[in-house]
């Protein structure tokens, strides 16, 4: 069976900046394989497409640059914030407020991003809203591991019609 549309996939990958012989980032095992469901947008669709077709047992090798993963660096993600704001009950927690630490915030229209603190002052904290790896081009290098067709649960549950919390409604068993 072969990798397309609404196929469950199973594989394992080396993920690498700026070429096969780059800084690995990131590795998955056939202990612990990237299982998804194909098609379903979560996924860079650059990967997708370079996925498309292969079947069980095949290995692959690819870069995506930075344009067709993440982007590039946009400077006006980085934005600075009034340390006010992430007062909760009337204080702020310092620790929270670590350079380096990702934070999870939204946007005025209620997207969930998350932010990189770089610096903190007495007023301000600035911040990265930029992906992590924006500005990389990646290399990805490992093997399928398994295609197999959707369940209706899985169908449904990347539709965004997943059950929480008791009956849903849609037929799915809760």
């Amino acid at each position: 069976m072969e990798i397309g549309r609404n196929k469950f996939v199973s594989l394992t990958y080396q993920l690498r900046l700026n070429g096969a012989e780059g800084e690995m980032v990131e590795e998955t095992t056939k202990d612990s394989p990237l299982e998804f469901l194909f098609g379903a947008g979560r996924m860079i669709q650059m990967f997708e497409n370079k996925l498309e077709g292969m079947k069980a047992g095949e290995a692959f090798s690819f870069e995506l640059k930075a344009d067709e993963a993440y982007g590039q660096v946009n400077p006006d993600a980085v934005v600075e914030l009034p340390k006010n704001i992430f007062e909760v009950n009337g204080a702020i927690d310092e620790e929270m407020l670590t350079v380096g630490n990702a934070i999870p915030m939204q946007d005025a229209q209620g997207n969930r991003l998350n932010g990189i603190v770089l610096e903190v002052s007495d007023e301000q904290v600035k911040m990265d809203f930029n992906h992590p790896l924006a500005g990389d081009d990646l290399h990805f290098s490992g093997s399928v591991l398994a295609v197999r067709e959707a369940t209706e649960e899985e169908l449904m549950e990347a539709a965004g019609h997943g059950c929480e919390g008791g009956s849903c409604g849609s037929g799915c068993s809760c």
